[in-house]
């Protein structure tokens, strides 16, 4: 969320930073009329409930000294049922600015590159890894099948279509890497492990930022009012929503295993084969809550932990620079690290890592204090994938694929497989 002082005093200056993002800013135009309406009249009944003490005084000495105040009682009755209706008018516009304020995107960081779509992203750097077949391979859904690994028409006729069963070596596969993950980012890099809640109410995911503007995105469980997450990034940010920190112990850095759980609405025809778009797959995530001074530096150290995996795994990969037009809603920075698939001459996202600064903290009521005394200030949140499992299921599958069919196990995965270290066909 927007700072509302910010909006008033620089409306101009913030409809000009919102402008290359690719969203529609008519929030803006109604925020500040209404805005300028909600005053107005909160100055009036500011003016009557002025009025109204004043009055109310002047009935007391009156009834000191004896005299007759039933005009002035009536008048006084009369004036605070007029304040009373304004009061409800007030709290309907607070409800509408509020509401406009939740449908405005962040403002993008200065070095974001102005852009339209994902064709203006910024390639900032290739790691070409030694593992990068030399020759055909196969899609990963293919040579999965023909390993007896991964099964998508068992999982259709149990649950539907972007769904999936994990069988024998491939449970143990994606096991291992959520293992091996947690193991790195908890032993190596210092984020303190949480296991999640899969379900949150309407307040998290407006604290996050999915709603209102992602509502057709994610699964609702009807007449609960509980949503399953889309990412663990929901109940992590959430975990300290409402509550003041101390500035002493920022950073916090959590990382968190779990199922995330999206519709995948207005992706029809989009990645229908394979591990890329299910509508459950599991994920490795990183969250930072930060002041803003430590959030540029904590931002790139956690970027780093994300490519970290990749460079362990031997993985091909680039990391892009996003630029306005493809920023997402919440961000005001992000990457995005892609890992080649060699099976489609392309790279694929397995990561996004982004920096809020206070948006979601806004939302989510989150701040922090520097001494005992001093006022409370909104902290920043970052967060990254680190990574997502089944896509990185999809690229060992294809990059580690060899003529034969048969598809060799990274090395760091390999004591958390038993010791396997080539899947192949039987």
């Amino acid at each position: 969320m927007l700072d509302i002082k910010l909006l008033r005093e620089d409306l101009a200056g913030v409809r000009q930073k919102l402008q290359h993002r690719g969203e529609s800013l008519i929030g803006l135009e109604k925020f500040q009329a209404l805005d300028q309406e909600h005053r107005a009249l909160l100055g009036k009944v500011e003016k009557m409930r002025h009025e109204r003490k004043t009055a109310s005084l002047a009935i007391a000495n009156k009834r000191r000294e004896q005299e007759d105040s039933s005009i002035d009682e009536k008048n006084v009755r009369l004036l605070g049922e007029e304040i009373k209706e304004y009061e409800e008018q007030l709290r309907e516009q607070a409800t509408r600015l509020n509401d406009l304020l939740l449908a405005l995107p962040n403002i993008p960081a200065p070095d974001v590159p102005i852009g339209e779509s994902a064709a203006d992203n910024v390639v900032v750097e290739e790691v070409d890894s030694e593992k990068r077949p030399g020759y055909p391979v196969l899609p990963h859904w293919e040579v999965a099948q023909n390993l007896g690994i991964l099964d998508f028409q068992r999982a259709s006729a149990v649950a539907g279509a972007r769904f999936v069963f994990y069988c024998g070596p491939g449970a143990l596969l994606e096991r291992a890497l959520k293992n091996f993950m947690l193991d790195l980012h908890t032993k190596e890099h210092g984020y303190t492990e949480i296991f999640v809640p899969f379900l949150v109410n309407e307040a998290s995911m407006y604290g996050t930022g999915q709603l209102p503007k992602f509502g057709e995105d994610v699964f609702k469980l009807a007449d609960q009012g509980l949503y399953l997450i889309p990412t663990a990034e929901t109940p992590l940010t959430n975990y300290h929503r409402g509550e003041i920190l101390a500035a002493s112990e920022l950073p916090k850095k959590y990382v968190s295993y779990s199922s995330c759980f999206r519709s995948e609405a207005g992706a029809a025809g989009r990645d229908t084969r394979g591990l890329i778009r299910l509508h459950q797959f599991q994920k490795v995530e990183l969250l930072k809550l930060v002041t803003k001074e430590q959030a540029e530096e904590e931002y790139q150290k956690l970027l780093k932990d994300a490519e970290r995996v990749l460079r362990l795994l031997k993985l091909p990969y680039r990391r892009l620079l996003m630029c306005t037009g493809d920023l997402g809603f919440q961000a005001q920075k992000k990457y995005d690290l892609e890992v080649w698939m060699p099976a489609k001459q392309a790279y694929c996202e397995i990561s996004s890592c982004s920096h809020f600064g206070d948006f979601q903290a806004r939302r989510a009521n989150i701040r922090y204090r520097s001494e005992a005394q001093s006022k409370p200030k909104y902290l920043h949140t970052i967060n990254g994938s680190g990574l997502a499992l089944g896509r990185t299921v999809a690229a060992i599958l294809e990059n580690y694929q060899e003529p034969d069919g048969s598809v060799r196990v990274p090395d760091c995965l390999r004591a958390y497989m038993g010791g396997l270290d080539v899947m192949k066909s039987h």
